[in-house]
Parts: C-alpha cells; structure tokens; sequence
C-alpha cells in the first residue's frame, strides 16, 4: 500500500488557503485579495476534478507502463455494468478474439447480477471498481459519503469474485480532492484511459471505431461501455457492433489486448 502523499497542486492548495485565513485574521484589509485567492484556487480544484485524465489530483494512471507498451499490449476497459443483456454478448466475442478486458463494474449491478460477474472472472478478464451507486453526483460528495460509496463497492466486489479490485475508476472520470486520499486507504489506484468514444451516447458504430483507433498504439487504455450503451439506428447496443472491429484492428496492429 503506497503512503499518500498530496499532490503538488494540493499542498499549494494548502498553502493558499493558509495564507489567505491568515492574512483575513491579521490584515483585515487584505480580505478582497484573500478571498479572490480563494476563488481562483477552487477554480482550478474543480475544473482538475472535471479532467478526468488530469493528474493534479493525484496519481492517475491514463496508460500502460513503458515495458507494457513495449510489449505491444492495450487494454479494453468496459464499464457500467454487468449488464444482462449486453455483458454476455461481449463475452462471447472475447472468447472469439481469445482477448481479454478489464471491467469497471457498479457495486450494486454486480450484486444484482452474481452470476455474470462469475462469468467475467471465469473467462479471464478482472473486475474493478466503478463505485457502489454510479451516482452522477459522485464528484460532489464528501470525504465519509466519498470513502463509504467507494468502501462499498469494494467490498461487494471481493465478496463476489474472491479478488479485492485494484483500480478504480469514478463515474464519468470526475472527482474532487478528496478521492486519492480515499483511494490511498483502500489500497486502490485511480485510472482513466488513453481515448474514449462518448458511446454512451454516440451510437453510430463508425465513429465510436475511429475515435478508439485514432493512433492506436501499445500502452493504450480503451474506454466502452456495457451498461449505459448507447444504441445503434438498428437498436443494438453499440459496444456489440464495435468491439468485433476493434479487436480485429488491435490484432492487425500486431497488440495484444490484456487486463489491466
């Protein structure tokens, strides 16, 4: 387990919400210039926590180590789910490509769907932590509210597959300051991605291909969705219409798609 340490951007977060209070408490005078300090701090925590491949936050992994890059390998992250129609389906063409992926899954859909996560795990791909609700205000809670919503999926999670997740993704990438201490506790690392194709509402197959395959390289994290898939003209989830060309385009590249 690492030792958290603030990230540079936080502890000067520190700093100048020390200066500011104390300039405040002895100069009274000086509030305007203390309190647009203030502002322009929380400015820049919260357009941080709005990048979700930012690392002013914190450690945040967007992409695989040098030796794995070298080794030619990319992962497929799929999040959101387990989902029971769609999951399965992506499962089977998996199987098909011998790949393997990394899913994000949502505490509670996982405990609602004990079966598919077995499932996932007996295929050979890993399951990892989207938090227990994926409450869209995720970003806006807490440290307790933060820590209990993470600690909770966490926990449903290593009850279903044996396995405590060793990432964490927070839903739509955004968070706030207090999520590296959280993760730090529970022994977890943020991760993003190198590229994603919006195909939780972008359903036209083409495009969500292109954007995951522009510059393709190893190292690369890929983002789709099984849960929350936006669908194609001809209703189908549009996760089902791309990966069978992904896969397709990540074995021409001579990569290798591996877990995380």
């Amino acid at each position: 387990m690492r030792n958290w340490r603030p990230s540079p951007t936080l502890q000067a977060s520190a700093l100048v919400h020390a200066g500011a209070l104390a300039g405040m408490l002895f100069e009274p005078g000086s509030w305007p210039t203390a309190a647009g300090a203030l502002a322009a701090n929380h400015v820049l925590l919260t357009a941080a926590g709005l990048l979700p491949r930012s690392t002013l936050l914190g450690p945040n992994l967007t992409r695989l180590p040098a030796a794995a890059a070298a080794r030619g390998e990319v992962v497929i992250s799929i999040d959101d789910g387990p989902d029971p129609e769609v999951t399965p389906r992506v499962l089977d063409q998996l199987d098909a490509a011998g790949a393997h992926a990394s899913f994000f899954c949502i505490g509670q859909r996982a405990t609602a769907h004990p079966g598919l996560v077995r499932d996932i795990i007996a295929r050979g791909h890993t399951i990892e932590n989207h938090s227990e609700h994926h409450w869209k205000r995720f970003s806006t809670l807490g440290p307790g509210a933060m820590a209990r919503e993470v600690a909770a999926a966490q926990a449903s999670l290593a009850a279903l597959t044996g396995r405590r997740p060793r990432y964490f993704r927070a839903p739509a990438g955004l968070r706030n300051p207090f999520l590296d201490l959280v993760l730090t506790r529970l022994d977890l690392q943020l991760a993003s991605w190198t590229r994603r194709a919006y195909d939780t509402r972008n359903g036209d197959p083409a495009s969500v291909l292109a954007r995951l395959t522009k510059g393709l390289a190893g190292g690369d994290i890929l983002l789709l969705h099984d849960g929350n898939a936006a669908r194609t003209p001809a209703g189908e989830a549009v996760i089902l219409e791309v990966l069978p060309a992904l896969l397709a385009r990540i074995r021409a590249a001579g990569l290798t798609p591996v877990c995380l």
